[in-house]
């Protein structure tokens, strides 16, 4: 029998399909692939695949726009290569989470198609439909994530049509119950194949302010800021309930559900998870991936603080620990690589992305580890725009060349820093021409390093970022103090110091990992304190003891008893 909360001790493994490996040559990434690769995951030590979209889709949005909930889109494979992925998953012990994308459709799905075809369409309100203002504007001032604004006119029926996201995006109306009812049984079928759970795709913005007012404008681009109006909207508790009630409850299965939710709180996280709300299991959260972004959004970057870093990381493990549960997470689909983010991938890669894995995997919650992100895999050299296939980094630049006073080149540079494509380059599997990730041209280019940063030079490599990643993974699933112990924060105001204890019943540890391209010195008290504890970890040689300092990006492990209090 699976234990009911099974993921609190799990590590997930994102695959985007796209970029993991192509098993045909057409150079795009397949599920055979993912089956070939398996063996990678096993010997990771990760317990959960969770599998960006992979539904029938036009792809404006790589697979965020899908046309069939219920069909494998042909460059993935088909149903069948599903099934036997699935069945190769379970029989090795894995798990898969599939990604769940209901705040919106393609406009290529049947249920837009003959929404749209007229007012008086059976399925008219099953997205957001309305008439223009009286001068013919559009009907609010909303913002959309992907630039412009959230509504498109539809000249033939004369009405605009909401769309948060790309024009091609539009958004279900989550008032009409028949929409949710449609989404319920898509998703039973789903787990009727074998799928272990979702991960929610912007689930808390299906619940809108049918008033849909006008937000705050912006004086730059004269948009409004329609977020209070969508973000954790007025219905989104009773919408969640109804979903565990329609979908999850009465199951053998222990499933788990992630919700994908820009702009929560630590307050809503808690009610979102708890577990005697029947809501979602875990949330992700953005708090900490915005702490770089400036004035003008994620494409004008400022220079990260550690402290307020560590600062965010510590409330919401503050705010979690009686109730609810944390996602903890550096990458995904939509984050530039960390290593390059917030490390150094020049003179110390290995290093900073050793200790950034080791800082965020150690404290309490779930770890997520994105598909090339256990090899170090860092942010491309983009430097054309026609190296870019992301929607939101084109829009952006084509919006911001044609209005901005920058050049082309200074707008392509922010803009290359901040792309989603940073992480949807093809994973380096070797040191071949397509990385050994194709045997075709891939859909966007490989990395260049990966001449030198791939799975087959690091495979046998006692120190390498592989190699870490896998110690990593084996001390969560080993060590019970990680999955329940109490969370500290220590020296929260160093600027270049990152440490924290864990804490349960007799034993404690102490993650400490110097942030910096520096040696620092450890503070006296902390160093007498732990001067006698057992080293657990340690990505510096011979590292044995804590001493008077840290080099760069150094980061040590360390256990001790504590006497009981």
């Amino acid at each position: 029998m699976t234990e009911p909360e099974w993921w609190k001790t799990a590590v997930v493994y994102q695959v985007y399909p796209r970029s993991f490996a192509d098993s045909d040559g057409d150079g795009i990434g397949d599920l055979r692939g993912v089956r070939q690769k398996l063996d990678h995951l096993v010997d990771l030590g990760i317990d959960v695949v969770w599998l960006s979209p992979i539904y029938a889709s036009p792809h404006d949005d790589n697979g965020y726009d899908i046309s069939d909930y219920q069909a494998i889109d042909p460059l993935f494979g088909t149903l069948e290569d599903f099934d036997e992925l699935v069945a190769e998953l379970h029989r090795r012990g894995l798990k898969l989470m599939m990604d769940l994308v209901v705040n919106h459709t393609s406009d290529e799905h049947p249920w837009f198609v003959e929404s749209a075809s007229s007012r008086d369409s059976a399925k008219r309100d099953w997205y957001w439909w309305r008439d223009p203002k009286p001068d013919g504007a559009a009907p609010n001032n909303w913002g959309s994530f992907f630039s412009g604004p959230v509504w498109e006119l539809d000249e033939r029926t004369g009405q605009y049509y909401l769309h948060l996201f790309s024009k091609k995006q539009p958004d279900l109306n989550w008032e009409n119950p028949e929409v949710r009812a449609a989404v319920y049984e898509m998703m039973r079928w789903w787990l009727d194949r074998g799928v272990d759970g979702f991960r929610m795709d912007v689930i808390n913005f299906i619940s809108k302010d049918p008033a849909l007012p006008d937000g705050v404008q912006d004086p730059v681009s004269g948009l409004g800021d329609g977020f209070p109006h969508f973000g954790s909207g007025p219905r989104i508790h009773e919408f969640l309930q109804e979903m565990h009630r329609e979908v999850f409850e009465n199951r053998d299965a222990a499933l788990v559900t992630v919700g994908e939710m820009p702009g929560v709180t630590t307050e809503q996280a808690r009610l979102y998870t708890d577990p005697a709300r029947r809501e979602v299991d875990m949330v992700f959260q953005f708090e900490h991936v915005g702490l770089d972004h400036g004035p003008g959004g994620k494409f004008t970057r400022r220079a990260l603080d550690l402290a307020e870093l560590k600062h965010s990381f510590a409330r919401w493990q503050e705010a979690l620990a009686d109730v609810g549960w944390n996602s903890l997470y550096w990458n995904n689909h939509d984050q530039p690589r960390v290593v390059s983010r917030f490390g150094n991938d020049r003179e110390h890669w290995y290093e900073s992305a050793t200790a950034l894995a080791t800082l965020l995997h150690l404290m309490r919650g779930t770890p997520y580890v994105y598909q090339g992100e256990e090899l170090g895999m860092t942010n491309a050299p983009f430097s054309a725009v026609d190296d870019l296939r992301d929607i939101e980094s084109l829009n952006y630049y084509n919006a911001t060349v044609a209005v901005d006073e920058e050049t082309p080149i200074d707008v392509l540079a922010r803009v290359a820093v901040g792309s989603r494509d940073n992480a949807r380059t093809p994973v380096q599997w070797d040191d071949s021409p397509g990385a050994g990730f194709t045997d075709g041209r891939p859909w966007i280019a490989v990395n260049p390093n990966a001449s030198w940063l791939n799975a087959r030079a690091q495979e046998g490599d006692d120190r390498s970022v592989l190699a870490w990643y896998r110690r990593l993974i084996a001390l969560r699933h080993e060590e019970p103090l990680l999955r329940d112990g109490r969370f500290e924060l220590l020296l929260p105001s160093d600027p270049r110091l990152w440490v924290y204890t864990r804490t349960a019943e007799r034993r404690q540890l102490l993650v400490a990992g110097n942030c910096s391209d520096g040696p620092v010195t450890v503070p006296e008290d902390l160093l007498g304190e732990w001067a006698d504890a057992a080293v657990v970890l340690a990505n510096a040689p011979g590292r044995e003891r804590l001493t008077a300092s840290l080099g760069p990006w150094e980061v040590a492990v360390l256990e001790r008893s504590v006497p009981v209090t």
